[in-house]
């Protein structure tokens, strides 16, 4: 039986969380179709813990099971004083989707972001994820910017 979501816990990761952050990780690579090597991986994970601007939360269940991770990145802006919160990745095993973990970890992002200052949290997903846009249009705004890579 999955937690209510009163009995998720949001936290920042730890060492010991490897393992089942690896697997989520895993999970998330796979479904965006990303081939990343593994010792970016590794330096990603490291950071996680370590790092003032790239930090990463993770939602545990009552028994210590790792149900979802998000990795926030920290930046100064060329628009802000004090700078932005960008959320890179946001992943939610697929056995704790629609229970409140991905709001939950949002809450805690947002609080985060707020305690440090940010003038803006943001993200992006791509059109395809109706899953993720249809939550996405609850807890956010909508851009007009479109994302060009290289």
């Amino acid at each position: 039986m999955f937690p209510s979501n009163t009995e998720v816990t949001i936290r920042r990761i730890t060492a010991d969380d490897k393992p089942q952050w690896l697997a989520l990780w895993q999970g998330y690579l796979h479904f965006y179709r990303a081939d990343i090597a593994p010792q970016v991986s590794e330096l990603t994970f490291e950071r996680l813990g370590n790092d003032q601007q790239v930090y990463g939360l993770v939602a545990e269940g009552p028994d210590g099971q790792l149900l979802g991770l998000m990795n926030l990145v920290f930046h100064p802006s060329t628009w802000s004083a004090s700078g932005y919160c960008y959320i890179e990745d946001l992943y939610v095993s697929p056995l704790a989707r629609g229970k409140k973990v991905s709001e939950k970890l949002f809450e805690q992002a947002y609080r985060l972001a707020e305690t440090r200052g940010s003038d803006r949290v943001y993200w992006m997903t791509q059109e395809y994820n109706a899953p993720a846009r249809s939550l996405y249009d609850k807890i956010g705004r909508r851009s007009s910017f479109i994302v060009y890579t290289r």
